[in-house]
């Protein structure tokens, strides 16, 4: 007779345990899914940065090894997006909530105007509006958010127009870049990087990390030198962007392990084609995904016009007869390892985001989820 000993049991469950944990199709808006190769690379400088025997975490700002971190990531960021000499990009903190208070402060000298898509429009519009005149050129509030404004006129008398390109909760996106006759200044927090962009056609540009670059923590900045110093107001030290310009965003300590994850990310996505390549997989998926919203009887895409379909926030819902069903399919869809695509709770339904490291794989599970999901209805 053959005994096994308690220990060989352990081990055969720990074993078994590896083969059954479910893959996860991360679909969360943000903190979202990041490149395998950024979580492993990560790891590693947390565990030894650069060799120094020390983590990322502990390791002097000031080093020449992180000095040779946020240079790179720079360098990096303005090849991939082919940015001009005359811009600076910056990695700064607190957010693109931080920057609707920090572009008014300094740019906005007598009028600014906006266009209202979405929620964080909004929150930008309200923020500008305590340091100037602020003119809505036009919104889309009047239906929820679920369309993007057309044929309106920026007005020239207006120290910049400001843009959200990607509404997350609404799911509508800017895919082109405007032509308009002031500063043109665009928060790109949740489609940077998925599509190529005339960066010389923007006065300023920014967003936070932790869609498609990296963890929550970092912001980056992409400005126009010249457009500063036009402002009569005084401006904190740490809210004046020439501050950073002139330190390389090492006037103050940075967010360090953010914009280590960030660089490792920016690697990522050049070894895999840049962003012209992400431009191809995202409109792949994102196709894939609103071809089975437009069939299936369940469903219903939460923008009716394809055009103002984001590539990376996919919203939808149930139809009207299906509603009592939406739990339902969270859970269905939860036991296939499909996590995040519960709406936001301002609109409810689904969302699917799908950034730049979604595999297709992902999509692909999700909208199996749909089709099995209906069969068990009908």
């Amino acid at each position: 007779m053959t005994y096994i000993t308690f220990l060989e049991i352990l081990t055969i469950n720990f074993t078994l345990q590896k083969f059954i944990i479910m893959k996860k199709h991360n679909f969360y808006a943000g903190p979202s899914i990041l490149p395998q190769y950024t979580i492993d690379k990560t790891i590693e400088g947390i565990k030894d940065f650069a060799g120094t025997g020390l983590s990322v975490l502990e390791i002097s700002h000031r080093s020449k090894e992180f000095v040779e971190v946020m240079e790179n990531a720079q360098k990096l960021f303005k090849e991939l997006l082919n940015i001009p000499d005359d811009y600076a990009v910056l990695f700064l903190q607190g957010g693109a909530s931080t920057q609707f208070a920090m572009i008014p402060f300094n740019l906005l000298n007598k009028k600014a105007a906006y266009l209202d898509t979405g929620a964080w429009s909004s929150k930008a519009i309200k923020e500008a509006q305590g340091f100037g005149e602020v003119e809505i050129v036009a919104s889309s509030k009047d239906n929820a958010y679920n369309y993007i404004p057309k044929n309106f006129e920026v007005p020239v008398d207006v120290d910049y127009f400001h843009i959200t390109t990607n509404n997350t909760i609404a799911g509508t996106e800017i895919k082109n870049d405007f032509d308009v006759p002031v500063p043109l200044v665009a928060d790109m927090s949740s489609d940077i990087f998925s599509r190529p962009i005339d960066v010389t056609k923007y006065a300023l540009i920014y967003g936070g990390a932790q869609k498609n670059l990296g963890p929550a923590g970092a912001t980056f900045v992409i400005i126009k030198k010249d457009i500063l110093g036009k402002v009569d107001r005084h401006i904190p030290t740490m809210l004046k962007y020439q501050t950073h310009i002139d330190k390389g965003s090492m006037f103050n300590t940075p967010p360090a392990l953010a914009v280590f994850s960030a660089l490792q990310t920016l690697k990522w996505l050049k070894n895999n084609g840049g962003v012209e390549a992400a431009q191809k997989r995202n409109i792949e998926k994102a196709q894939i995904l609103y071809d089975e919203i437009d069939r299936n009887k369940l469903f219903k895409a939460a923008v009716p016009n394809p055009d103002d379909r984001s590539l990376m926030n996919i919203t939808f819902v149930m139809n009207e007869a299906y509603k009592p069903h939406e739990q339902a399919f969270l859970d269905f869809a939860a036991q296939r390892g499909i996590v995040g695509i519960k709406g936001h709770r301002s609109v409810g339904g689904f969302r699917a985001s799908t950034y730049n490291a979604l595999p297709k794989e992902s999509v692909e599970t999700l909208v199996k989820a749909m089709q099995d999901f209906e069969k068990q209805v009908s």
